[in-house]
C-alpha cells in the first residue's frame, strides 16, 4: 500500500494545529496497532503509514519541507519528499516512541521496541527517537521545545535548498560533539511544594517570566527535597543554530508550621 498523502492518511487538515496532528495520531496508532488486528494482516502496513505521517507532519521543519513540495508537486509531493528523506531522517526526533509506551503502559500493548522490530527489523534501532520521561541521579526530566533541524539524505539531480546531505549532517554531528557548539546556559530556579503534592505528584502550574510563558510541570510522585525536574530548552538562548540550554526547577518541599515552629524552639533550647 502506498502512502499518499501524510495529511490525508492522518485525517487532518492541512492547517492542523500541533495537538489535532498527535491527537489524530494517537486515535490511529491505537486503533491499528498489531496487538489489537491480529487477525488484520492490513492493520500492520497501515500502523507503519500513520507512524510515518505523524512523524513528518508532527516536526516542524520536515513539515515545511513536505507543505512547499506538496505546492509545487500537489499528489506528487510524497515521492519527491521521500526521495530526500530516508526513514532513519524521518523518525529522528520524533516523539512517536513516547506514544507508543504511554499506550503499552495505559493497555498492556508491546512497546515500541517490538512494534518497530516487526516493522521496520534490526534498521529501526538507528532510529534517533527523542527522548522523554524520567531520568536517574535525582533528576526527573521533561522534554520541552528545542530547536528544529532539517536533515536529510543527498539525492541525484538538483538538490533541494534547505535539506542537509549526508555529509554534511556528519560534519554537524561532530561539531555539536565537539568544543565548537555551544548550547545556551543552563538556567535553575526553585519551586515550593506542599508535602502532598509532593507525595501524589500531578500537575503544577509554573510561570515562566523569562519567557512569558505559563507550562505545567508533571511532578513526579514520590519527589523529595533537593531534587530537580529538568525542562529541556526552557533555558537561555544561544546564538543562532545552537539550542538552547534547559531549565531546571528545584524542589523545596514546605514543612507544615507546626514542624517549623518546633524547629524554631529546637534551635533555642539548643
Amino acid at each position: 500500500m502506498t502512502q499518499k498523502d501524510y495529511y490525508r492518511t492522518l485525517g487532518v487538515d492541512t492547517d492542523a494545529t500541533e495537538k489535532q496532528i498527535k491527537d489524530g495520531y494517537r486515535k490511529l496508532a491505537f486503533q491499528y496497532h498489531p496487538d489489537r488486528n491480529k487477525d488484520n494482516p492490513d492493520a500492520a502496513e497501515q500502523m507503519k503509514r500513520v507512524n510515518e505521517a505523524y512523524a513528518v507532519l508532527s516536526d516542524r521543519a520536515k513539515k515545511e519541507a513536505y507543505d512547499d513540495l506538496r505546492r509545487h508537486y500537489g499528489a506528487g509531493a510524497y515521492r519527491q519528499f521521500r526521495q530526500s528523506y530516508s526513514e532513519q531522517d524521518i523518525f529522528h526526533g520524533s516523539d512517536v516512541n513516547q506514544i507508543f509506551e504511554e499506550m503499552a503502559r495505559s493497555f498492556g500493548l508491546r512497546g515500541v521496541d517490538a512494534i518497530f522490530k516487526d516493522f521496520y527489523g534490526q534498521g529501526y534501532q538507528t532510529f534517533r527517537f527523542k527522548r522523554g520521561g524520567v531520568r536517574g541521579g535525582g533528576v526527573f526530566f521533561f522534554g520541552g521545545p528545542g530547536a528544529c533541524r532539517r536533515q536529510g539524505h543527498r539525492r541525484q539531480g538538483n538538490r533541494r535548498p534547505g535539506v542537509l546531505d549526508s555529509i554534511a549532517r556528519q560534519l554537524l554531528e561532530k561539531s555539536h560533539a565537539g568544543k565548537g557548539f555551544q548550547k545556551g546556559a543552563d538556567v535553575e530556579e526553585t519551586i515550593h511544594l506542599s508535602p502532598e503534592t509532593a507525595r501524589s505528584g500531578g500537575p503544577y502550574a509554573y510561570e515562566h517570566k523569562r519567557q512569558g510563558k505559563k507550562l505545567v510541570v508533571q511532578i513526579p510522585p514520590g519527589i523529595r527535597d533537593g531534587q530537580r525536574i529538568r525542562l529541556s530548552g526552557m533555558g537561555r538562548p544561544s546564538n543562532i543554530g545552537n539550542p538552547p540550554g534547559d531549565l531546571y526547577l528545584k524542589i523545596k518541599i514546605r514543612r507544615p508550621l507546626l514542624e517549623k515552629v518546633k524547629g524554631f524552639f529546637s534551635k533555642i533550647g539548643g
